[in-house]
């Protein structure tokens, strides 16, 4: 069993295939960490799934945890603190943090992924010292959050930062279920964009590399076109490189319309760090009007996957201050 100090939390960061729990102390040290794919159709299944997840972090650390904080993929009713819609997941209309703060036995806490994730990076990662900024996730979907004056900027309803419903090609691909839109930058910049171009390729081209890794029967993923890219296959570097320019149509965008000292890029995708964020910038600095992509700096996020669920943590720690001061 673990030691850990005595005001540990536990933090879960929810996307839409897989949930990533850690036990993290004020100093934002994670002492044990565990993942659990989750169930995208049943309920149930879901919430059983993330309690033997927390179950199993606060066993490991000793069984005793001040709260629980979860940044789940969704639009969240904070008024009445319900899931009000999800594009991934089967819990519209949830009480999310009330039915798992019964399930758990604890405080638990709930925000959009995307806003936990910008302020774990505002504290103390990339954009750190910066009041102006916004933070874009690549993993399943694209979450974002934006970030004005050194608050989070979550709109008259709690529904703002759905960056990765901006429509960047009028004509583009249907988006998916839960969202009535085409040409989403989530349909062209997400994980689940990169791995459908990805299997494209290698049912277009069984000679290349992907073709024979499809063909040996390798699931066609991100991973796996980050991991031949780096490993110099053109055909993995280019499928990047175009994820990239198309992120890049989403920043000059966002760089226009919000005038950021900081634009912090992180999720799984992003294991394929400059390989996207190159082209990126390139494509901003064509795109964008010239005083905001001067002044903006696009970075990779300096917690990688996990700034979601250190943000989850620090979203329990000032809940509970907040709670205290009332």
């Amino acid at each position: 069993m673990a030691e850990v100090p005595a005001e540990c939390v536990i933090g879960v960061d929810l996307g839409g295939t897989k949930a990533v729990a850690g036990a993290v102390d004020s100093g934002l040290a994670v002492h044990h960490r565990a993942r659990r794919e989750v169930s995208t159709s049943d309920l149930p299944a879901l919430l059983e799934t993330l309690t033997e997840l927390v179950d199993e972090v606060r066993e490991a650390v000793g069984g005793e945890v001040e709260g629980v904080g979860f940044g789940i993929p969704c639009l969240i009713d904070q008024e009445r603190g319900l899931a009000a819609s999800s594009v991934h997941l089967p819990i519209q209309g949830v009480a999310f943090a009330e039915v798992m703060a019964e399930r758990l036995g604890v405080p638990a806490f709930i925000d959009n992924d995307g806003n936990l994730a910008l302020l774990a990076e505002q504290r103390a990662g990339a954009a750190r010292g910066h009041r102006s900024a916004v933070m874009l996730t690549l993993g399943t979907g694209i979450a974002g959050a934006i970030m004005i004056g050194g608050e989070l900027y979550r709109g008259s309803q709690g529904a703002a930062g759905e960056i990765g419903h901006m429509v960047v090609a009028a004509d583009g691909p249907d988006c998916g279920p839960g969202c009535p839109s085409r040409g989403c930058l989530e349909s062209f910049a997400s994980g689940t964009a990169l791995a459908r171009d990805a299997l494209a390729l290698a049912k277009r081209a069984p000679r290349s590399r992907l073709g024979m890794a499809r063909a040996a029967g390798r699931e066609i993923n991100g991973p796996l076109v980050t991991e031949l890219a780096f490993d110099g296959d053109p055909d993995a570097i280019a499928l990047l490189t175009r994820l990239g320019e198309w992120l890049g149509i989403g920043l000059a965008n966002i760089a226009n319309i919000f005038n950021p000292d900081v634009i912090v890029v992180g999720g799984g995708v992003m294991a394929a760090g400059e390989l996207i964020l190159v082209p990126a910038r390139r494509v901003l600095a064509e795109r964008a009007l010239a005083l905001p992509a001067e002044h903006v700096h696009v970075v990779a996020a300096r917690f990688g996957a996990e700034s979601g669920m250190l943000g989850a943590a620090l979203l329990v720690r000032d809940r509970l201050r907040q709670r205290v001061r009332a």
